[in-house]
């Protein structure tokens, strides 16, 4: 007999404000989600009944915790690749798959993916060490990634002169050459086992000068019909030749001859998509559930236009966060405020998010704007 899935045992590696926000949709499904993470007091600590400290690089911490589970899947990719295939070959399914995950993991084969699928990117070489860059001047002004571990806007170096090159990492990465964009946006699509899949409207990213993070969101973007529909079938191609399962959100420059190439991947929910709680029929996080369990994906279609502003911690402040002009921010007409529960802020930290609401554009960037100026994560 088929087993329901509000029986199925899921295990979900990360415990932080991905994993809130998608318990909220687990509750809807009536869905039971045990979690892992290495900080005894996570976002989600507190929040499940099944909650254990360990350390999701490790081969033993993630065997110990998927054994019993029927499904795995994740909210990070920062997650020990080993265990998890060996985990899959027992027949527990782990979606994305493992080595989907791996691949993304590492920028370097996820480029070469790119390139050896036909899929459009900017140009780029792969380079060993910071000496290395020295033999690709003419790719400057260029953009130096750490090919792993880079996350959160590190790992991410600027080469705009010759001069900037001791900036550059000295470990294996990529050197990009930079894009004359006219806007950066992302899709995120979602596909099932059965292959069926559904996107998202495209959505505008601006982001932090300094944190190199999304600061403003707004959606839907300002696109040509004949943009969008190439973004949604571009996001369409990415998650198909790879043939994953889950959500993936996928990160696309605009350049200023029309064209649409890949940025990066996330084979997660995703920040660039935190808005659809409120601003879609069908919310990224109940999306990614109905992905990895093979349900029937919801429909994408957005309610409302919104924006999301990121609530970082204040450059200089670390410590017991304080939000400072909450009130006056919930007076606002709107304004949906998603905190994450982290009790201490650090400078640039991901502390929360706010959602706006409004049917008119040009209201929307002013109320962003007006949100970004009035609240405040200090200690």
């Amino acid at each position: 007999m088929q087993k329901e899935i509000s029986d199925y045992k899921i295990g979900l590696l990360g415990g932080g404000q991905l994993g809130r926000m998608l318990l909220q949709s687990a509750m809807d499904l009536n869905l039971e989600v045990a979690i892992m993470d290495a900080d005894p007091n996570a976002p989600c600590a507190h929040l499940v009944q099944h909650f254990t400290v360990g350390k999701l690089t490790d081969y033993d911490d993630v065997m110990r915790f998927g054994q019993d589970k029927d499904l795995i899947t994740i909210e990070i990719e920062n997650v020990n690749i080993e265990a998890l295939k060996a985990l899959e070959a027992t027949g527990i399914k782990v979606y994305p798959q493992p080595h989907i995950i791996e691949l993304i993991q590492d920028k370097r084969k996820q480029k070469n993916f790119y390139r050896s699928t036909g899929i459009p990117t900017a140009d780029f070489v792969l380079t060993d060490s910071k000496a290395d860059v020295l033999n690709y001047l003419e790719m400057i002004p260029a953009v130096h990634k750490l090919g792993t571990e880079g996350y959160d806007g590190r790992g991410v170096q600027m080469i705009r002169t010759a001069a900037d090159i001791d900036k550059a990492f000295d470990r294996p990465g990529i050197l990009e050459k930079c894009i004359d964009f006219q806007t950066e946006i992302s899709v995120i699509v979602a596909r099932n086992e059965q292959g069926e899949v559904a996107t998202y409207p495209s959505v505008e990213l601006s982001f932090h000068p300094e944190a190199n993070l999304v600061e403003f969101l707004f959606s839907p973007a300002d696109l040509t019909k004949e943009i969008e529909i190439k973004a949604q079938a571009l996001a369409v191609e990415v998650i198909t030749k790879l043939g994953m399962v889950g959500l993936l959100a996928v990160e696309m420059f605009l350049t200023r001859e029309g064209e649409l190439l890949v940025n990066e991947v996330a084979p997660r929910t995703h920040n660039s998509g935190h808005h659809t709680i409120e601003a879609n029929q069908t919310s990224q996080f109940e999306q990614h559930l109905r992905a990895v369990l093979n349900l029937p994906l919801g429909t994408t279609q957005m309610l409302i236009p919104a924006a999301m502003v990121n609530l970082l911690g204040a450059p200089d402040h670390t410590g017991s966060a304080i939000y400072e002009g909450l009130s006056e921010a919930m007076q606002m007409p709107g304004v949906h405020l998603h905190l994450y529960g982290k009790k201490i802020t650090k400078p640039f930290r991901k502390m929360g998010h706010v959602t706006i609401t409004n049917e008119d554009m040009s209201a929307l960037k002013a109320s962003a704007n007006q949100i970004k100026n009035i609240l405040k994560v200090k200690a």
